[in-house]
């Protein structure tokens, strides 16, 4: 047993599935508030705070998707699992641009979906602890990618970034002493499923450059792009002597 419950969400209107989940989280030590519909999920959202919310999609009332998104624009603190029939990748790629923490397809085993939260809880307690940690000594500064979420941010601040300027500045920031050419930049952003003009990520790499605090994204004439790590540096020195 948790000796602090975790409080679960748990959205799934199959009354056998959701009956026995809810049974394995109980005895698992979770405390955990099972509904059917998205609206009453939403609704229980609005009057409590949860760690986590377990979501299946296809549900009565809003789907889960809306209930994904109104925790991201609402409760910061929730981590999210998508548990659901639908495996095609646009679904996927859907609910990971909502931010969500994981996605499990049904049929599931209810240990390996308690194993999934453990995880996420154990990760997201963790980094919550950094990051007050961080933000009560002013530690909390420069660029940094949140990858659980497909997310950017410079300080506290989340950068309003699409998913593939994220994977774009995913592929340049993690390795900054390496020139990417225009080619292996669309295969770190769309697979090979991509086809036609490779200058469709000038376009990417323009939008990017809009976004970000700093001009760190170099062009290297006649292959591709770098991410200048030195022009960062200089500017969080800056900007930290200037406090």
């Amino acid at each position: 047993m948790n000796p602090s419950p975790y409080k679960v969400l748990f959205l799934e209107d199959e009354p056998t599935i959701r009956e026995v989940l809810t049974e394995y989280m109980l005895v698992s030590g979770y405390d955990v508030t099972a509904v059917e519909r998205g609206d009453d999920a939403i609704g229980r959202l609005q009057a409590d705070t949860y760690d986590i919310a377990v979501l299946d999609i296809m549900v009565p009332g809003v789907d889960g998707f809306a209930v994904l998104d109104y925790i991201q624009q609402h409760c910061g603190g929730t981590a999210a699992i998508m548990l659901t029939a639908l495996e095609d990748e646009k679904t996927q790629v859907k609910a990971f641009n909502l931010y969500a923490d994981d996605y499990v397809i049904k049929p599931v085993s209810p240990i390996i979906l308690l194993k999934r939260m453990e995880t996420i809880l154990r990760r997201t307690t963790k980094k919550q602890t950094e990051k007050d940690t961080h933000e009560k000594d002013g530690q909390q500064k420069g660029l940094y990618l949140k990858e659980e979420a497909y997310c950017a941010y410079y300080g506290t601040r989340k950068l309003p970034l699409t998913l593939s300027e994220y994977l774009l500045l995913q592929a340049l920031f993690k390795e900054p002493d390496r020139v990417f050419t225009r080619e292996q930049l669309i295969l770190r952003i769309f697979n090979e499923d991509y086809i036609g003009n490779d200058r469709i990520i000038d376009a990417h790499v323009k939008n990017l450059r809009k976004k970000l605090p700093v001009p760190c994204i170099r062009t290297v004439i006649g292959v591709g792009y770098q991410f200048d790590k030195e022009e960062m540096e200089q500017y969080e020195n800056k900007t930290n002597a200037g406090e």
